[in-house]
């Protein structure tokens, strides 16, 4: 199967060295950065620099493969998904688009393809825990997910490091955050509701609310569910007072005769500080809490994941539970698993045993551990 992976950052890159381990695929990378192909190449795995920020360049490109995975930045996400439905390619996608990704489901469908979005860590695993949890009760009451991407070592000010980028982290501050109370769609502010953690070997870490449960919102009849970020203390309230104060604002200001909006100053100013750089350990962090009632009692469901850095591979954490995760639905789509046609969410998978436990023991084969916990209440 030829299979070729838009986008080489980290995650891209993980994907990619993944992917290409077994003889049964033919991998082909894509970005527009020849040193985030150059590693690539020298694994063997055929690249091509090429600008994808035009649907055409895409849809194009992926029409000599077989299937295709979508690591573009979010903003370019949407787009790129279309551009390789319309190609009739089935895609893999973890670009985590803000746009409403059912709305490419008439298209899907019409050319009889998959496409499995929102297929990371979180949004992806957290969904596929949910469905997986939901399935294991009679009755489902609430979901809580939290989850979190941090540095080993904490660095002042902002005690964060991006493995992403950092764009996508501003976004994920401003976006309002969707949940469902009661039945109904809840609309929030992002950095809300905040509350503190303890978790085993790492402490006290502090959550706030962030729009991740996206497809979940249509998939799941739960009158609860929330998706809060993961941070160390402290960081929310610096991102706050920048939101706040205007910083991160797109309204343009003039400054010596310049427009210049506040958010493409900040980022600029921002990038350096938040990237991280070479060496720079990570861990990864996710907590599903499912409660609900089995056998007329109560009971909670909570699946922990706790990820890090490989000083083996140096691949980031962030890198293998997203990337990793991804490449899990790629095998399951290329070996048959996944059967269905359409936008297919990741809550779906955990519906459906066969799937989720072939990804979950993709993972544990990469020493990525999920722990599952059962207990009256």
């Amino acid at each position: 199967m030829k299979i070729i992976v838009l986008g080489a950052g980290l995650v891209g890159k993980a994907m990619a060295l993944d992917l290409a381990s077994e003889t049964e695929f033919s991998l082909t990378s894509v970005d527009l950065k020849p040193e985030a192909l150059a590693e690539l190449a020298a694994a063997g795995i055929k690249v091509i620099s090429q600008d994808l920020s035009q649907p055409e360049a895409a849809r194009e490109l992926v029409n000599d493969y077989d299937l295709v995975i979508n690591a573009m930045p979010g903003h370019l996400g949407f787009q790129s998904l279309k551009a390789c439905l319309k190609a009739g390619r089935n895609v893999v996608d973890i670009s985590f688009f803000p746009e409403n990704p059912f709305e490419l489901e008439s298209l899907a469908r019409e050319q009889k393809l998959t496409a499995v979005i929102d297929s990371g860590v979180a949004p992806g695993l957290s969904n596929m825990l949910a469905g997986y949890g939901i399935r294991q009760l009679d009755k489902a009451f609430s979901v809580h997910i939290y989850v979190g991407g941090l540095p080993v070592i904490r660095k002042w000010p902002f005690e964060y490091q991006a493995v992403f980028s950092p764009v996508d982290v501003i976004e994920e501050y401003l976006r309002p955050a969707r949940c469902v109370e009661n039945g109904q769609l809840v609309t929030k502010p992002a950095l809300s509701e905040p509350e503190f953690l303890e978790f085993e070997n790492l402490g006290t870490l502090e959550a706030f609310n962030t729009d991740g449960l996206r497809t979940m919102i249509e998939t799941l009849n739960v009158p609860q569910m929330v998706e809060k970020t993961l941070r160390y203390p402290g960081h929310r309230e610096k991102m706050l007072a920048l939101r706040q104060a205007g910083f991160f604002a797109e309204q343009p200001v003039e400054i010596a005769g310049q427009k210049v909006r506040p958010v493409d100053l900040a980022a600029k100013i921002l990038f350096p500080r938040l990237n991280t750089k070479a060496g720079e350990e990570d861990l990864t962090i996710l907590r599903v809490i499912i409660s609900g009632q089995q056998d007329g009692c109560p009971v909670r469901l909570t699946y922990d994941l706790f990820d890090r850095f490989d000083r083996k591979t140096s691949i980031h954490s962030m890198a293998r539970t997203t990337g990793y995760t991804a490449t899990a639905v790629t095998r399951a789509v290329a070996r048959g698993l996944i059967r269905k046609t359409g936008i297919i969410a990741p809550e779906l998978l955990g519906l459906e045993p066969e799937v989720f436990n072939f990804v979950r023991k993709e993972l544990l084969n990469r020493k990525i551990v999920i722990k599952e916990k059962k207990e009256a209440g």
